[in-house]
């Protein structure tokens, strides 16, 4: 069957949703003016935001075109590649989080230069920062495929340099506001689209079945047994079993996006609280990574219930199933709305892929060794230069893409050989005083080499998959990230107890065993841990001098409360004070952190400086909420 894609009214929605997202992310840059609102926007927004905007971080490139292949292929079990996220909950919301929020760090090179040294940082840029920059072309080429899938009067790298111009210029305007704002208006259109897709299709197959059965009937009857149940066999299907999924996902693709994926990471330094950022980090992994796994394989489930219909052209290729239900399911215009959401979907992942690789540009390579000591306005404006610039060296990888057979196979064969050595490194730099820079170093140049010995003799991970009772060639490579992750801990253990750490105190608020010391140096004090009492509302007022914020207060600005006021928050004179304006939906874009000093003030009122009020965007005379952080 030819499908025709492209219709007019589907051109108008494609075009307007790409206008949209240009003008709506470009009007954030008002919000940026420091390289820390441009990398992690102030510490200021809430948990929604946060967890929609990880959530498009996630479900990125191809993922509709991907999963709706597997779900035609294995029916509802596509979905498991996105549950092991929640076996990591635990230790990122309570170790790594913490850490990287009260130490402010500015990328995941510059934790490993605090917590072990500056060769160990080195390292930790190359890894990092090719993962990035190559990965920024790999989604400009796929994006370039998929749109060029559907309207061919565009090439390949043509599309991608449409992509590349509309993303860089919104990311380098706005910066972290903009991705994060951007990225929730995606979430919420492709998590739309997908249940859009799923709904339209079951009443779509209730309608042609030819048995007059209703359209939840015919959804369900039409998947054969196998596709109905939520997990595939433990070692079989050899080209998607259930414990080679498991091993993959978790060492391979979770562990990597949650403990050194620098978009992700910056997404969840954002939140105004770390109390914010753990009700993100729960909401994404319990709630709507569920619902994305839904969504994005939805068009397979479809797709084969039809086929078993009997309604689904003989020998589609489950790689182009979803562009082939939609076509058949969707009129003009809703054709237009799931296109815009792919795009969506794979731009989503784009953006936060720059303004991560420009952090480390600036804050691992620019700033502490090419030209030190200057002003932030100049460090913001290189900031804005380099999310530009790593674009396009990541466009001009596109055509290197372009000439391999199977780029999908070979990105997913670089990342399980960089995962496992850096993942480590991080997890053991957290959890075990004991590790040392000799030890990460170690980890990473032999584990570097261990991952590409895998690759050289297959047969080092044969093992692996034998033991879980996989005899296909075809799912030895499910087992290659649990072969280099234990492995390469044996050579961290090793290491460790050859090289242990001697001097402990230097790394004080660094470990989960010195969270403490990690609270106190980001509050500058001994923290409040009274129960906090509730929170208030009252009314902005300009101060009528603007002192000076010391040094250490990093963006602590004086804020000033009645005793009366103070008391109904149970905070004390220097806790950390949250102020934002009373428009829930705003999410925290208007706000400003400060530090309690009770004064004589009016009752009712909260006051502040004009740089404070200038730096969260606020207008006196406004309500505010005002709650006590510690």
């Amino acid at each position: 069957m030819e499908v025709a894609y492209g219709q007019p009214v589907d051109y108008v929605v494609l075009g307007l949703y790409f206008l949209a997202i240009l003008g709506f992310g470009s009007f954030f840059a008002r919000y940026t003016r420091t390289t820390r609102e441009f990398f992690q926007s102030g510490q200021r927004f809430a948990w929604w935001i946060l967890s929609l905007s990880a959530l498009s971080v996630v479900v990125g490139s191809y993922s509709f075109v991907k999963y709706s292949a597997v779900g035609f292929r294995f029916g509802l079990s596509s979905t498991q590649a996105y549950l092991n996220d929640w076996f990591l909950v635990p230790l990122f919301a309570l170790g790594w989080l913490p850490i990287v929020y009260y130490a402010r760090v500015g990328s995941i090179p510059e934790y490993f230069e605090r917590r072990f040294d500056r060769p160990t940082r080195l390292l930790g840029v190359l890894f990092i920062l090719v993962y990035l920059v190559g990965y920024i072309g790999i989604n400009l080429y796929t994006m370039g495929v998929a749109l060029e899938a559907v309207i061919p009067s565009l090439t390949v790298f043509q599309w991608a340099v449409v992509v590349a111009v509309i993303t860089s210029v919104y990311c380098a305007s706005g910066g972290q506001a903009a991705v994060i704002m951007t990225d929730l208006i995606q979430a919420v259109l492709l998590l739309l689209a997908g249940f859009v897709v799923l709904l339209l299709g079951v009443a779509w197959l209730g309608a042609h079945n030819g048995l007059g059965l209703p359209g939840w009937e015919a959804f369900w009857s039409g998947l054969p047994l196998a596709h109905r149940l939520p997990f595939s066999g433990f070692a079989e299907p050899a080209e998607f079993p259930m414990a080679g999924v498991f091993w993959q996902d978790l060492f391979g693709s979770s562990m990597f996006l949650y403990f050194a994926n620098q978009g992700m990471i910056m997404r969840f330094q954002a939140a105004r609280s770390v109390h914010d950022a753990r009700k993100a980090m729960f909401t994404t992994c319990l709630v709507l990574m569920p619902l994305a796994a839904v969504a994005v394989s939805s068009g397979g489930w479809i797709g084969r219930a039809m086929e078993t219909w009997g309604l689904l052209p003989a020998g589609t290729d489950a790689n182009r199933v979803f562009m082939a239900v939609t076509e058949m399911i969707a009129l003009p215009g809703v054709f237009g709305f799931i296109l815009a959401a792919l795009v969506a979907a794979l731009m989503s992942s784009i953006d936060a892929l720059i303004n991560a690789v420009a952090a480390i540009g600036i804050n691992d390579l620019y700033r502490p060794f090419l030209v030190r000591n200057r002003s932030d306005r100049h460090y913001l404006r290189v900031a804005r230069l380099l999310s530009l610039g790593f674009t396009s060296v990541g466009l001009a990888l596109v055509p290197l893409f372009m000439a391999q057979e199977s780029i999908y196979v070979a990105h997913a064969t670089f990342t399980a050989a960089i995962s496992p050595p850096l993942i480590l490194v991080v997890v053991l730099g957290i959890l075990w005083k004991r590790f040392s820079a000799r030890a990460a170093v170690a980890t990473l140049v032999a584990g570097a080499a261990i991952m590409a010995a895998s690759f050289v003799v297959p047969d080092l991970v044969t093992p692996f998959a034998r033991l879980h009772g996989m005899h296909d060639p075809d799912s030895v490579d499910y087992m290659r990230a649990l072969y280099g992750f234990l492995v390469c801990g044996v050579v961290a253990l090793l290491a460790a107890l050859l090289w242990p750490l001697k001097d402990a105190s230097r790394i004080e608020g660094y470990w989960v065993g010195t969270l403490a010391a990690a609270r106190r140096a980001f509050k500058g004090g001994e923290p409040n841990d009274a129960a906090p009492g509730r929170r208030i509302r009252l009314r902005l007022v300009l101060a009528p001098e603007d002192p000076e914020v010391p040094d250490h207060a990093d963006d602590l600005f004086p804020v000033r409360l009645a005793r009366e006021d103070a008391d109904r928050l149970a905070a004390r004179e220097g806790d950390i004070l949250y102020v934002a304006e009373d428009r829930w939906w705003l999410g925290g874009l208007r706000s400003v952190h400060g530090r309690l000093a009770v004064g004589d003030v009016e009752p009712g009122t909260v006051e502040a400086g004009a740089r404070a009020l200038a730096h969260g965007f606020l207008v006196a005379g406004r309500i505010m909420v005002v709650d006590k952080q510690m």
